[in-house]
């Protein structure tokens, strides 16, 4: 390295350390995290919403002196003063019913009302205890079509947590792989620099001595002078794809960072059924159709409940009043309320009726979405497996080609230096050179984004042949 690489502190780092620097600093991780706790919480909350529920309500106080009107024995209208003071609480246990989507209750309350003129009479009204039932006979039971529907969108989010994990190692892998082919250009243009210097200075001797022509050292003076301008460009290309890295997974050291190349590749041959079967069944993607067909069904139930509202009101219980506190609860008596209340409409010119029909319009095209998607992820997935499957080969051929090219290499170098090629076949064999070492990290680049693509889409370790899970319950409470 030349500048200020040559100063600088180097930090190695591998594949495998910067993957798990991602998954832990990244912003991309980050993300994904609150997207969970997000989801968690939403779960949380419609989980909550299905256990009873402890409520007071209160007002303390209500004063109010004022003028009513009020209806006579003749009916005539005239007004009356008012001036009273009012306090009233009460405790309710409520429980939402999911399989009817009505509401029970426990109540029990108290009310105070205190006349301020007149001597400052005090009344009490109690209801120790009143059983409630709030329950609509007809419409869409939103509770139940909540059971159906929050469980899905919370195993989808956790799906997609997985899967984003999984992705920011995707991310990571390209942007090592950017800088380790960075890194690989700069090692070959100081051995281009390196090789061009002392050609050009091997080139001056044996022009003197009349065994080159004034073009081939010329040329040999050219080739050095454009060694120096790509090692400087390549120098900058890796200062650039460094900062990158460094800045997705967070690091503050300003170190250089030295890429290691992965010296193994996982040895696994995918067959398509299987990771198929993996990927429908743990994929964030089948959560995806199931919860959308779902709402899709649930929008039509609404559409079709709310054309008629038929709803009952029942409560049962003891209620008593009196001057004195104590004997407002001794002095009970029965209080029971029963209400049936509905809204049928005679003459909407079908405008229910139009909303049920897109609703179910809204639900097909729904269907042939998904429909559509499923093929479309089902191909992706076989061309994907089919690339993973041969890319090993790809690595393999590209390591030996590197390898053949570079002995090429030295070969014609040491030819040349004898006098028996031109510089056009030397500079042919550097550049197949370094062209094959380029595609050697390529190749690999792929294998890895391949891997983990795959991962990401069945949330399937194949390396160990696990599936991917985690605590989400410590991870979002951390």
């Amino acid at each position: 390295m030349t500048g200020a690489f040559a100063q600088s502190q180097q930090q190695v780092i591998t594949l495998d350390e910067a993957i798990m620097l991602a998954r832990v600093q990244s912003v991309d991780a980050a993300v994904a995290l609150n997207e969970l706790k997000t989801a968690y919480w939403e779960y949380r909350t419609f989980r909550a919403n299905l256990l009873p529920e402890i409520n007071f309500a209160a007002v303390a106080p209500s004063y109010n002196k004022k003028y009513n009107s009020y209806q006579q024995e003749d009916g005539s209208y005239t007004f009356v003063r008012s001036n009273y003071m009012d306090i009233s609480g009460e405790v309710s246990i409520d429980q939402n019913i999911w399989f009817t989507g009505g509401v029970i209750s426990l109540n029990t309350s108290l009310d105070f009302l205190r006349q301020m003129d007149n001597g400052k009479d005090n009344r009490f009204m109690s209801v120790p205890v009143a059983l409630t039932l709030k329950q609509p006979i007809l419409g869409v039971n939103t509770i139940k079509w909540d059971r159906r529907i929050e469980p899905v969108r919370y195993a989808e989010a956790k799906a997609a947590f997985l899967s984003a994990t999984e992705e920011v190692t995707m991310t990571t892998i390209n942007y090592f792989f950017n800088l380790l082919l960075a890194k690989e250009n700069v090692n070959i243009a100081l051995q281009n620099l390196d090789n061009a210097n002392k050609l050009f200075e091997i080139a001056k001797v044996k022009r003197e001595m009349g065994q080159i022509s004034e073009n081939d050292l010329l040329q040999l003076e050219l080739n050095r002078l454009n060694a120096r301008s790509t090692l400087t460009e390549n120098e900058s290309s890796f200062k650039s794809n460094m900062f990158k890295l460094r800045s997705f997974l967070a690091l503050d050291n300003q170190s250089e960072l030295v890429p290691v190349v992965p010296d193994t590749l996982p040895n696994v041959v995918l067959n398509y059924t299987d990771v198929l079967e993996k990927a429908l069944t743990n994929n964030k993607f089948a959560q995806n159709i199931r919860r959308r067909q779902l709402e899709a069904d649930y929008e039509v139930a609404k559409a079709k409940g709310n054309m008629r509202q038929i709803s009952l009101f029942a409560q049962v219980g003891y209620t008593g009043t009196d001057s004195d506190i104590g004997q407002a609860y001794n002095r009970l008596k029965d209080n029971q309320i029963v209400e049936i209340g509905f809204q049928i409409p005679i003459v909407d010119w079908g405008k229910r009726r139009g909303k049920v029909k897109v609703a179910q319009s809204n639900r097909e095209v729904t269907e042939s979405k998904l429909r559509q998607e499923t093929m479309n992820f089902n191909q992706n997935l076989f061309i994907l497996v089919e690339q993973f499957n041969n890319q090993l080969a790809q690595v393999e051929i590209a390591d030996k080609a590197d390898e053949i090219a570079e002995k090429r290499y030295k070969t014609n170098l040491e030819t040349f230096m004898i006098g028996k090629i031109s510089t056009l076949d030397l500079n042919d064999s550097q550049v197949t050179k370094d062209e094959a070492r380029q595609r050697l990290i390529t190749q690999m680049f792929y294998y890895w984004f391949y891997y983990y693509q795959l991962r990401s889409l069945t949330l399937w370790d194949f390396s160990e042949n696990t599936t991917i899970n985690a605590d989400f319950e410590r991870i979002v409470k951390q």
